[in-house]
């Protein structure tokens, strides 16, 4: 655990990576496309994984570098919770969504309507309605719940840096 803490800049660029990799997996092989807020959501997971491997470089010169690197990842993940939880509200309809995701605004590209051309199914995907449901959880709902404990673990790993004085 205490590897975990110490190296957690290289820990949360992992934990982004895989975390961006299930979702594509989720896009390619369940052909579960993502709304606009799912788009949003994964450049969370992105930045967090920018910050992580800057990070993890930066404290191999300079240690101190990887106790702002704790600090900038916890409240890049509580962003992250925090859009995550706004978009599950979305999906149980506690407010409204961005117009651009919820059916009242549809942009339609060449592409879209070669495909209905040739016979295809249109299907944009809405952010008020959950592609996918595990243990009474969306998929956002899940999001919120990851991004929150990658938080709460950053904190940790920084006090863990401070306290040990790593710097």
């Amino acid at each position: 655990m205490r590897a975990l803490l110490k190296h957690w800049p290289w820990t949360a660029l992992a934990a982004s990576l895989v975390i961006l990799a299930i979702a594509h997996g989720f896009e390619t092989f369940g052909r579960l496309a993502p709304c606009e807020l799912c788009l949003k959501e994964r450049q969370v997971y992105w930045l967090a994984a920018f910050v992580g491997l800057v990070g993890g470089l930066a404290a191999l010169r300079a240690p101190r570098a990887r106790l702002w690197t704790c600090i900038l990842l916890a409240l890049i993940f509580l962003g992250g919770a925090v859009l995550a939880g706004y978009h599950a509200g979305v999906e149980w309809k506690f407010w409204p969504g961005p117009e651009s995701c919820t059916g009242s605004h549809i942009r339609i590209t060449a592409a879209d309507m070669q495909r209905l051309l040739n016979g295809g199914a249109m299907h944009i995907p809405r952010c008020d309605k959950p592609a996918f449901v595990f243990l009474g959880l969306s998929m956002a709902g899940w999001n919120a719940v990851i991004s929150f404990i990658l938080a709460v673990v950053s904190v940790v790993a920084g006090r863990f840096v401070y306290r040990r004085a790593e710097f």
